[in-house]
């Protein structure tokens, strides 16, 4: 067939006439503005980690190897406060911002080459442990409870401080408040991977770090290509996924960059999500292992179990798959884990919308009472926010699911559903939430369709980001001290709130479920030709 008649039948076959092309006409959607701001987010992160200890550049003692994280020697320069707490402001903020862009140029119809997408996000992921961990003194918290085992001690039973206040000792010392004095409140799986790296850091902080820098940055990249795994099948989906994972600016500031172990069991989380359609009992023990890591995934579990309510035998088959490895963990290995691990719901933190509700009831009722009220709040919360979630959230497909297949009938698209709408109704009416347990909900958002949550997630990631920079319990000039604490204990609650409000409105007005209206590309007019008899439709082609 001649050249001319290739293009005579592609215009006569309206298919193809109808591409959609990307043509950005906005800065504001074009994505070389996204990855400029996504890459700029992690250059000024690691810029600010290799300027060596500061208010927000964790000090981890002498080194004693050549091994990463590398800053400059102590001395050379002493970081101003307020230069490094900018710093990092702004790169969480034009990492926002990138992430914002490259949304909107999806919408649009950027198709980017998913491969390169993620090496570029795993570059980025692998350049930010390079340097120490910023803002966040959790790391050096790993470090101790894998030390108290190395010792020979329970890290369930026994503080760090209850040890380095008797006698000496190389790593306990250079933790920080303020969880000095707090039992371990992690899963067996999580505290085994801080013994070891004990095991291969010997007694020097800084090698310890290191590895725990690798154990939390080795399973965020094998979560986000399990991520883009579960999107396979459809080339849009897995850019979207790509984008919301390995190449999102906020989870690699939030995750990697603290070096916090969430990662770990969302890692086992999506490799039980891969078996839900092919073995539920197989999903169960890895939904199992999952929750030995930390057990609030739980509620992937539950999610999982919803998949196949209308299928008991399979139910059945995936509790029993969990109840393996969990009761292994929990009742044989680490008998005093799971109270402990309990704990952690017990706590408020700052930065969340219960802290103001909490200090005015403590005013007026005892610190217990006040706390009960506060989180039988939050719980009931939790199903009034999941059940409105579940009225408006679409029901996108899974990738992989056939046309004529119901999606509310494919365990695949339920449970990842399921998972989003829990995540996200936890994440917004816990009493204690940071940034970084955003990953849980990250991840099923990155494979479902985009809505509204997009929108959301972003309100609600980034104040709460900013509001723990710094984020130790160091002693800092009154000035930063008083704008920081105002980021903490004002903006983010306030922005928490606009977050549970935004959500009751979107279920009053269902209507609008896409967050990024897409743009109309006009064409150049063709001149109508007959083909077959039909008649081609002159004037523009809309891109939807």
């Amino acid at each position: 067939m001649s050249p001319a008649d290739r293009r005579h039948r592609s215009r006569g076959n309206p298919a193809k006439s109808r591409k959609q092309v990307y043509r950005p006409s906005q800065w504001h959607r074009h994505h070389r503005y996204a990855l400029a701001c996504i890459v700029g987010a992690t250059v000024l992160t690691v810029f600010t980690g290799f300027l060596g200890p500061s208010a927000v550049t964790l000090t981890l003692g002498k080194r004693r190897s050549l091994l990463p994280p590398w800053y400059l020697p102590a001395g050379v320069v002493e970081p101003n406060e307020w230069v490094v707490s900018i710093l990092v402001w702004t790169a969480i903020g034009i990492g926002t911002l990138g992430l914002w862009i490259g949304l909107r140029a999806l919408a649009d119809g950027w198709q980017p080459r998913v491969r390169r997408l993620f090496a570029l996000g795993t570059a980025l992921s692998l350049a930010t442990i390079t340097v120490p961990p910023l803002t966040s003194a959790d790391v050096l918290m790993y470090a101790a409870y894998g030390r108290l085992q190395a010792i020979g001690r329970d890290p369930y039973e026994i503080t760090p401080a209850e040890v380095f206040r008797g006698q000496f000792d190389p790593v306990l010392r250079l933790t920080e408040r303020p969880w000095q004095d707090t039992p371990s409140v992690y899963g067996p799986i999580t505290s085994w991977t801080q013994l070891l790296a004990n095991r291969w850091g010997g007694e020097n902080m800084h090698d310890i770090v290191f590895w725990l820098q690798v154990f939390a940055v080795v399973p965020f990249i094998l979560t986000c290509a399990g991520v883009v795994r579960l999107a396979q099948g459809d080339r849009k989906r897995q850019a979207r996924a790509t984008l919301l994972s390995i190449a999102n600016p906020i989870l690699i500031w939030a995750v990697v960059a603290g070096a916090h172990n969430e990662a770990l069991s969302v890692m086992f989380a999506v490799l039980a999500l891969l078996m839900v359609r092919r073995s539920p009992f197989l999903a169960g023990i890895w939904i199992g292992v999952a929750g030995c890591a930390k057990l609030s995934i739980g509620i992937w579990g539950l999610a999982m179990l919803w998949a196949y309510r209308r299928e008991p035998k399979k139910a059945l088959q995936l509790c029993l798959g969990a109840a393996i490895p969990m009761g292994l963990a929990y009742v044989w290995w680490e008998p005093t884990a799971f109270f402990q691990v309990l704990r952690n719901g017990s706590y408020v933190s700052v930065g969340s919308w219960a802290n103001p509700v909490f200090r005015f009831l403590d005013l007026l009722l005892p610190s217990i009472t006040a706390k009960i009220i506060v989180g039988s709040i939050a719980y009931t919360g939790l199903v009034v926010i999941a059940w409105m979630l579940s009225k408006v959230l679409p029901w996108t497909p899974a990738p992989g699911l056939a046309r004529e297949a119901d999606p509310a009938r494919d365990p695949l698209t339920i449970a990842l559903r399921t998972a989003l709408v829990l995540s996200v109704a936890w994440l917004v009416t816990s009493m204690y939430t940071l940034s970084w347990y955003d990953l849980i909900a990250w991840v099923p958002l990155a494979v479902l369709g985009a809505t509204k949550l997009d929108q959301l997630m972003l309100l609600r990631s980034a104040p709460l980001s900013l509001a723990y920079v710094p984020g130790r319990a160091i002693d800092v000039g009154p000035a930063l001290d008083f704008t920081a604490s105002r980021m903490r204990d004002t903006l983010s609650p306030i922005v928490q709130f606009s977050v549970l409000i935004a959500i009751v409105l979107w279920w009053r007005r269902p209507d609008r479920t896409e967050l990024f209206p897409r743009r109309t590309v006009r064409r150049a007019a063709e001149p109508s030709r007959r083909a077959s008899g039909d008649l081609v439709g002159r004037g523009s082609t809309r891109v939807r």
